[in-house]
């Protein structure tokens, strides 16, 4: 890893709402003119954050992370933080250390350590994401779960994708990293019931171990094209539910 961290990192990004879902105008000529934007949070969707991220470090031994900047802004952003405190009351289990946001990103770029899951607003997630990635050694080497929530905020809808999007730019040369798409579809089948998991599992085994044996395309310093990392992944991936099955 280019940044030093080893540790995983989980951004729990509010994807609706927040500045994202603001209405934007503005009022006044030449220099008096004046921008006004009206954003909008809802407590449940915050709860819903605030929830998920204090269950994904329960099942993965993480601690929860960061926070908004809840000292400026208590009414607004304030209630991230009050959800975020009212899910530590309830998960008394799972290590809890709040922080701003901007103290946040100064931490994660000054040191490295436990696994952290980050609850976050839109915006703040969105930032938080791209500097998370590359911390790791490139923007293409992770997942992005969009998930949808039923009663007791439990996930009913989840869609993996890449977390950095398209790159047309390098359609068809054969030396895009793949990493984040294999690690989506790892993603998905972790939430397709009991017989789906020893593939997933497999298949982000057999992803990071490629990347650690040497085997890595040219944004990770290495010489792998697309399709050579590709096969290098099904290979590993068949060889390990082989052994698996045969024991």
């Amino acid at each position: 890893p280019f940044g030093g961290v080893h540790a995983p990192i989980s951004v729990v990004r509010m994807a609706v709402g927040d500045a994202y879902g603001a209405e934007e105008w503005r009022e006044g000529d030449g220099e008096d003119e004046a921008a006004f934007r009206t954003e909008r949070i809802e407590r449940r969707i915050c709860r819903a954050v605030a929830e998920f991220a204090f269950r994904l470090a329960e099942d993965t031994g993480a601690k929860v992370f960061g926070g908004p900047k809840f000292t400026v802004s208590p009414v607004y952003e304030g209630m991230l933080k009050e959800e975020m405190d009212a899910a530590a009351e309830r998960h008394p289990g799972v290590p809890y250390e709040p922080q701003l946001i901007d103290a946040t990103f100064a931490l994660l770029i000054s040191s490295s350590g436990d696994p952290l899951v980050i609850p976050a607003l839109n915006r703040d997630g969105d930032i938080l994401s791209d500097l998370v990635l590359p911390l790791f050694g490139s923007i293409a080497g992770s997942e992005s779960l969009l998930v949808g929530f039923g009663d007791d905020y439990v996930p009913t809808v989840v869609l993996a994708e890449a977390a950095h999007g398209t790159a047309p730019s390098l359609q068809g040369k054969n030396v895009a990293n793949p990493m984040a798409m294999i690690l989506a579809g790892a993603a998905v089948l972790s939430y397709a019931g009991a017989d789906a998991q020893q593939p997933a599992r497999a298949i982000r085994e057999a992803c990071l171990e490629a990347v650690a044996d040497g085997v890595r395309t040219a944004d990770l310093a290495g010489q792998a094209g697309t399709s050579e990392f590709t096969d290098e992944v099904i290979r590993r991936t068949k060889q390990k539910l082989e052994v698996w099955s045969a024991l």
